[in-house]
C-alpha cells in the first residue's frame, strides 16, 4: 500500500512519541540539566506543527484516506496522553509546574469515552464513523498549548512572574473543552445510531 504524504507525516509523528517519552523520563537527570527538556520541547513542537501540516496536505491535494482518518486522531491521542501523564508524574514533571491529576483524568477520560463510543457505533452499524467536532479541535489546540506552556515555564516564569496563572487558565480551559467535547460526541453518536436504526426499519418496511 502506497502511503500519501499526509499519512507519512502522521506515521512519523507517531514514531517521534517514543523519543519524546524517553527524553521526558530523563528530565531530572542532573548530568544534562535542562537539555533533555529543551530537546523534548523541540520534538513536541515539531509533532504539534505536523498535526496541522498533514491535515492541510490531505485537504489541499485530496489525499484524505480512511487510514489517515484513523491514524491522525490516534496519533494525537497517543501524544497527548503520553505528554499529560508525564507532566503529572513525579519522575518527568517540570518542577514547580506539576500538572494536576484532575486535568489528566478529564482529558484522557474524554479519549477513552470516544474510543468506547467508536466501538459501540461500529458494532451497531458496522460502519467506521469519524466526524471531528469543532470543539474537539479547540480542545486539542488548548492541550498542545498547555504542554508547551509547562515545558517553557521555568524560563518564562523568570520574565513573567505570573506565568502560573496562564498555565491555570490552560488547565481549566483544556479540562472544560474536553468535557464539553465528550458530551457533544456522545450526543452525536446516539443520534447517529438512532438514525441508522430508523433508516434500517424504514428499509425493512419498504421491502415488505
Amino acid at each position: 500500500m502506497n502511503l500519501t504524504w499526509a499519512n507519512r507525516i502522521t506515521v512519523v509523528r507517531i514514531l517521534l512519541i517514543a523519543p519524546f517519552v524517553i527524553l521526558m523520563l530523563h528530565n531530572h537527570d542532573p548530568q544534562y540539566g535542562a537539555m533533555f527538556r529543551y530537546i523534548a520541547l523541540g520534538l513536541f513542537v515539531v509533532m504539534a506543527v505536523s498535526d496541522g501540516v498533514d491535515g492541510y496536505l490531505a485537504r489541499k491535494y485530496k489525499q484524505a484516506t480512511r487510514l489517515g482518518a484513523f491514524l491522525d486522531p490516534m496519533g494525537d491521542k497517543m501524544l497527548m496522553a503520553s505528554a499529560l501523564l508525564l507532566l503529572a508524574s513525579k519522575r518527568a514533571c517540570v518542577q514547580g509546574f506539576d500538572l494536576p491529576d484532575w486535568v489528566v483524568v478529564l482529558v484522557i477520560g474524554k479519549d477513552l469515552f470516544l474510543l468506547m463510543g467508536f466501538i459501540i457505533v461500529y458494532f451497531t452499524t458496522m460502519e467506521v464513523r469519524v466526524v471531528p467536532a469543532y470543539i474537539g479541535k479547540v480542545a486539542t489546540v488548548l492541550q498542545l498549548l498547555l504542554v508547551i506552556g509547562i515545558l517553557i515555564a521555568p524560563e518564562v516564569s523568570k520574565v513573567m512572574g505570573q506565568w502560573i496563572w496562564v498555565l491555570r487558565f490552560f488547565w481549566w480551559s483544556a479540562a472544560i473543552t474536553a468535557t464539553v467535547a465528550t458530551l457533544i460526541y456522545i450526543w452525536q453518536g446516539i443520534r447517529y445510531v438512532e438514525q441508522f436504526e430508523q433508516h434500517k426499519v424504514n428499509g425493512n418496511n419498504k421491502a415488505k
